[in-house]
């Protein structure tokens, strides 16, 4: 985190992350069930980072702040002890709406007396403001959360490096669940009927239809647990208890701490990048299945098929992309990933690449033995930076006049029935350079600006391994 900015503004004293970036989650905080809509992977990771940096400035503060009082840290450092880069407001937004307008259901796992329900907004109050050219967020709880936040009875470490490393909800849930019996002489979680831990580990709203406990066990709490014992400090195991010979009733698990486990930094973590999600929902991919991509594929790989995916929606001489989703995972297992060539015979005489079409990726090429690989070129790595260079040019038009292609490209992309409620809350919040959005922009402007062949490659003479920059 960006203890430095924070402190400054502050006055806390924040530990740094790796060294001090555990966060006390009080036992009612720990178990979230939405009562209408569902929480997504970022979302609660970048409601943690709230907690975290409020409990701090909690601890340095002698009295109760007043029921207004509002916690502000720099947006990057948020983004960033979330797991996401950079300082991409539009993508933090998002998330923090989410948080602002969810109504959610607190329930405790301690045994014993006290509170076993409560029902509130995640935050009272929430703002995004520019100061002296860097975005701050500010935030407020309500007075409940704010007294279990300040002074919590009993808690869980929560340690912010270990849940950059999950990729899943689900694996999130069930490690902060796991890490509130660390230490426990029992070894075991309470004992909960399976439809318990579905609510507790989907994320889904409580009155959504539920999977049924094979299934969802075998979806998402073995990759939890897997994923658990592989990257963090804990290890768990799935304990079911049978009805007869065949019906699981409850459910708990065995939670043991790995000695000697590396603490988790932040720094050594490869960011995810918050705004995938919402360039993959502008195409029609839920986050949920983008989550399962990206942990299958990887980000790099999924980011590069998904602008591969712009740009094919993008092009109206191709027909229509009926199923996003479905033609992302085949691009993605179709070629996931670059990977190193076999250099070529040296007998073998160099081929110019085919012309690109308007939009379109290099097609792939027939390696050694007929399998299919990704035919990287110079043909791409132009094409990248012509576009790049085209929305250097939009970004400075006037804003009057970069409406206007945005006018025109939110009219296309409605004739074309490919106008999601993502886009048009996009376009309204002036974030209209990326997702499918920006792709049409971006031709329609050139295609007026520099002529139809604006895309068009033309190679050297000579030297088919780079390209010219002309239009």
């Amino acid at each position: 985190m960006d203890i430095d900015a924070l402190s400054a503004r502050s006055g806390a004293a924040a530990p740094a992350i790796g060294e001090g970036s555990d966060l006390r989650k009080p036992h009612e905080m720990i178990v979230l069930v939405p009562r209408a809509k569902r929480v997504t992977l970022t979302g609660r990771r970048v409601y943690n980072a709230l907690l975290h940096v409020a409990q701090a400035r909690l601890a340095a503060m002698p009295d109760m702040p007043p029921a207004d009082f509002m916690f502000e840290a720099p947006l990057p450092a948020i983004l960033r002890t979330a797991g996401s880069n950079g300082d991409d407001r539009t993508a933090a937004k998002r998330y923090l709406q989410e948080m602002r307008g969810l109504e959610v259901d607190w329930t405790s796992t301690a045994p014993g007396n006290g509170v076993k329900w409560r029902g509130f907004s995640m935050l009272s109050e929430v703002a995004i403001e520019l100061r002296g050219g860097e975005n701050w967020v500010s935030w407020s709880y309500p007075p409940t959360l704010m007294a279990a936040l300040r002074n919590p009875t009993l808690w869980a470490r929560i340690e912010l490096g270990m849940l950059a490393k999950l990729g899943t909800y689900s694996a999130v849930a069930l490690y902060e669940i796991c890490a509130r019996y660390r230490g426990n002489p029992s070894g075991v979680t309470s004992r909960q009927p399976v439809r318990w831990w579905i609510d507790a580990l989907s994320g889904a709203p409580a009155g959504a239809e539920r999977r049924e406990w094979r299934k969802f066990k075998n979806e998402r709490v073995k990759e939890s647990v897997d994923e658990i014992n592989r990257e963090t400090d804990l290890e768990v195991e799935l304990i079911e208890d049978k009805e007869g010979s065949r019906s699981v009733v409850t459910v708990q698990f065995a939670v043991r701490e790995r000695r000697g486990a590396a603490r988790g930094r932040l720094q050594s973590q490869v960011p995810v990048d918050a705004s995938l999600v919402l360039r993959a929902e502008s195409l029609g991919v839920r986050e949920l299945k983008l989550e399962a991509l990206i942990t299958e594929f990887g980000d790099d790989s999924v980011r590069a098929r998904l602008e591969q995916l712009e740009r094919r929606v993008a092009n109206r001489q191709l027909p229509a992309v009926d199923n996003a989703y479905s033609y992302l995972r085949s691009l993605l297992r179709n070629d996931p990933g670059p990977e190193p060539a076999d250099p070529p015979p040296a007998q073998t005489p160099a081929v110019p690449p085919p012309t690109l079409a308007a939009g379109e990726a290099v097609p792939a090429q027939a390696g050694q033995g007929g399998a299919m690989k990704a035919a990287p070129s110079a043909q791409e790595a132009w094409l990248a930076a012509r576009i790049a260079a085209i929305k250097a040019e939009i970004g400075g038009l006037a804003s009057a006049d970069r409406q206007r292609w945005a006018d025109h490209a939110l009219d296309e992309l409605a004739a074309k029935r490919m106008l999601s409620p993502v886009i048009s809350r996009r376009a309204a919040q002036g974030d209209v350079l990326h997702g499918v959005l920006g792709s049409v922009i971006v031709r329609l402007y050139a295609a007026q600006r520099h002529g139809d062949q604006w895309d068009q490659w033309v190679p050297v003479q000579g030297d088919f391994g780079a390209g010219s920059m002309g239009a």
